[in-house]
Protein backbone atom coordinates (compact mmCIF):
# COMPACT_ATOMS: atom_id res chain seq x y z
CA UNK A 1 0.00 0.00 0.00
CA UNK A 2 1.30 3.68 -0.89
CA UNK A 3 1.87 5.67 1.88
CA UNK A 4 0.18 9.23 1.52
CA UNK A 5 1.62 12.49 2.62
CA UNK A 6 0.73 14.37 5.86
CA UNK A 7 -0.17 17.81 5.36
CA UNK A 8 2.87 20.06 5.82
CA UNK A 9 5.12 16.98 4.89
CA UNK A 10 8.02 18.34 2.48
CA UNK A 11 8.17 17.00 -1.31
CA UNK A 12 11.47 17.78 -2.13
CA UNK A 13 14.26 16.79 -0.23
CA UNK A 14 16.48 19.55 1.70
CA UNK A 15 18.67 21.70 0.17
CA UNK A 16 22.60 20.81 0.33
CA UNK A 17 23.56 24.63 1.17
CA UNK A 18 22.01 27.17 4.14
CA UNK A 19 21.59 30.63 3.28
CA UNK A 20 24.90 33.08 4.30
CA UNK A 21 26.86 29.36 4.02
CA UNK A 22 30.23 30.07 2.43
CA UNK A 23 32.16 27.49 0.01
CA UNK A 24 35.08 27.06 -2.40
CA UNK A 25 34.01 25.89 -5.12
CA UNK A 26 35.57 25.57 -9.23
CA UNK A 27 33.50 27.73 -11.60
CA UNK A 28 32.79 24.71 -14.33
CA UNK A 29 30.42 26.48 -16.98
CA UNK A 30 28.92 29.66 -18.09
CA UNK A 31 24.73 30.13 -17.76
CA UNK A 32 23.06 31.62 -20.57
CA UNK A 33 22.49 34.90 -18.96
CA UNK A 34 26.96 34.78 -18.16
CA UNK A 35 27.24 33.84 -14.55
CA UNK A 36 29.53 31.20 -13.18
CA UNK A 37 27.93 27.87 -12.40
CA UNK A 38 29.21 25.37 -10.16
CA UNK A 39 27.45 23.22 -8.03
CA UNK A 40 27.81 22.16 -4.32
CA UNK A 41 26.51 18.64 -3.77
CA UNK A 42 24.82 18.54 -7.19
CA UNK A 43 22.76 21.72 -6.55
CA UNK A 44 23.77 24.38 -9.36
CA UNK A 45 25.25 27.26 -7.99
CA UNK A 46 24.63 30.73 -9.97
CA UNK A 47 27.53 32.51 -9.20
CA UNK A 48 28.08 36.58 -11.28
CA UNK A 49 31.23 37.90 -12.69
CA UNK A 50 32.88 34.69 -12.85
CA UNK A 51 34.47 32.47 -15.51
CA UNK A 52 35.05 28.95 -16.19
CA UNK A 53 37.96 27.90 -14.14
CA UNK A 54 38.26 30.49 -11.93
CA UNK A 55 38.15 29.03 -8.04
CA UNK A 56 36.09 31.23 -5.28
CA UNK A 57 34.93 32.20 -2.16
CA UNK A 58 31.29 32.27 -2.13
CA UNK A 59 28.66 33.06 0.28
CA UNK A 60 25.45 31.64 -0.74
CA UNK A 61 22.49 34.68 -1.39
CA UNK A 62 19.72 32.80 -2.39
CA UNK A 63 18.11 29.53 -2.75
CA UNK A 64 15.30 28.18 -4.46
CA UNK A 65 14.07 24.77 -5.02
CA UNK A 66 16.34 24.24 -7.80
CA UNK A 67 19.35 26.17 -7.92
CA UNK A 68 20.95 28.79 -5.49
CA UNK A 69 22.92 31.85 -5.96
CA UNK A 70 25.60 33.21 -4.57
CA UNK A 71 28.35 36.36 -4.29
CA UNK A 72 31.89 35.99 -4.80
CA UNK A 73 33.51 36.76 -1.57
CA UNK A 74 37.25 36.06 -2.10
CA UNK A 75 38.46 35.02 -5.95
CA UNK A 76 41.69 33.70 -6.37
CA UNK A 77 43.57 34.94 -9.56
CA UNK A 78 43.60 32.75 -12.70
CA UNK A 79 47.24 34.20 -13.53
CA UNK A 80 48.35 33.36 -10.39
CA UNK A 81 47.26 29.57 -11.37
CA UNK A 82 48.92 28.69 -14.07
CA UNK A 83 52.18 29.90 -12.48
Amino acid sequence: MERRRSFGERRFPPKPVEMGQEYEVDVQETSRRGEGIARIKGLVTFIPNTKPGDHVKIKITRISRRFAEAEVIKKEATEEKEK
